[in-house]
């Protein structure tokens, strides 16, 4: 059974720094993408940033150049490093995993628990 689980969210000051992981376990070969999206409260949920499997990415414009994908291949785990973080970055960050390019019309084949992230002071 194929589970992603999200780790690294918190309370963090607004320009603070805050770097979520996600790994998969129980699958033997890497996932064509995988990404992060996040739902705030009373919010759709969004796409934040993807990485497919060549090491393009794609990021919501409101992160470029604060926020940064990255992937362990071996590990079948992705990052998120975020930084200069806003309050209006608090939500429930979810991790997604796709075995094909679905995920080009928002779809993926799993998907993580979530994990907080609060950006206040």
């Amino acid at each position: 059974q194929v589970q992603l689980v999200e780790s690294g969210g918190g309370l963090v000051q607004p320009g603070g720094s805050l770097r979520l992981s996600c790994a998969a376990s129980g699958i033997a070969f890497s996932f064509n993408a995988m990404g992060w999206y996040r739902q705030a409260p009373g919010k759709q949920r969004e796409l934040v940033a993807v990485m497919i499997l060549g090491g393009s990415t794609s990021y919501k414009d409101t992160v470029k150049g604060r926020f940064t994908i990255s992937r362990d291949n071996a590990k079948n785990t992705v990052y998120l490093q975020m930084d200069i973080l806003k309050p209006e970055d608090t939500a429930v960050y979810y991790c997604a995993a796709a075995h094909d390019s679905k995920w080009l019309r928002g779809e993926y084949d799993y998907w993580g628990q979530g994990t907080q992230v609060t950006v206040s002071s």
